[in-house]
């Protein structure tokens, strides 16, 4: 988890308040498989938004800190019970370039024959 410049997190928040919850936290907590969702969800966008129910601030900040660990991300914003999460999405290693084949001589027309 890398942490945030100010002026990073800036625009991040930027970004994301235009964007929806795509997971949302239950009475439940945190569980392995909302884990996982969060972790598809990072691997797909690299900002989301999570919405928490409960009414407990303390609580949300303690899932929004866990999160942040077992999803290797960083915290962004908390704002009511909405958590705005941050991953890097790592770019792809560098492959060979893809050759082409080779073009056929294009077909002369008939014509082309005639004036020779």
């Amino acid at each position: 988890m890398k942490p945030l410049s100010p002026a990073e997190r800036k625009l991040l928040k930027a970004r994301a308040h235009a964007l929806r919850p795509v997971v949302s936290v239950g009475n439940e907590g945190l569980s392995a498989a909302l884990l996982k969702e969060i972790d598809t969800s990072l691997k797909a966008h690299d900002l989301i938004k999570i919405r928490v129910s409960g009414d407990d601030r303390e609580q949300r900040e303690a899932m929004l800190g866990k999160i942040c660990e077992q999803a290797g991300a960083s915290p962004v914003q908390h704002i009511g019970k909405i958590l705005v999460v941050y991953r890097e999405i790592p770019e792809p290693a560098a492959s060979a370039p893809k050759k082409r084949p080779a073009r056929k001589q294009p077909r002369r027309p008939k014509r082309s024959y005639q004036g020779e």
